[in-house]
């Protein structure tokens, strides 16, 4: 499997600006499940993750982009650094040019249409860099639908 290609730099619009996960996160994330305790249940997952799961991912985030088998970004609003989502590439399948795409964002941002956004980067990106085009995403966000995506 080929690498996925660093960020170098933040994917960005007028809306929402991605970059890659870091440790600074983690706190943010945390608070995110406190405000939506639904949020684990729309990504599929048994419970919240605790802070040393979160820092795990983020200790194993670059293994995984080096062998090409997941990335994770933070959304964040442009020119800020905190987190305001996630968006997690996984499930890639480099022969069939497909992957799988999870996306949340804080409850307070909702209906900002971040997620929505986030995506297009991410596509274009994905596209262009590495010749992904078969993308499917599953949104955590009942009112951030993306259209047009």
């Amino acid at each position: 499997m080929p690498p996925i290609p660093p960020l170098t730099e933040r994917l960005r619009d007028e809306i929402v600006e991605l970059r890659e996960i870091s440790e600074w996160d983690i706190p943010e994330i945390l608070i995110a499940y406190q405000d939506d305790p639904t949020l684990h249940l729309r990504l599929a997952q048994r419970r919240p993750p605790t802070g040393a799961q979160l820092g795990s991912q983020v200790e194993m985030a670059e293994a995984k982009r080096s062998a090409g088998t997941a990335v994770s970004l933070t959304l964040v609003e442009p020119g800020g650094n905190d987190c305001r989502g996630r968006l997690d590439i996984s499930q890639i399948n480099w022969e069939r040019r497909s992957a799988q795409l999870s996306i949340w964002v804080v409850p307070q941002l909702r209906g900002r249409r971040l997620a929505n956004h986030a995506l297009r980067l991410a596509k274009g990106w994905l596209r262009d860099n590495m010749g992904l085009t078969e993308l499917s995403v599953t949104i955590a966000v009942d009112d951030d639908e993306p259209q047009g995506v």
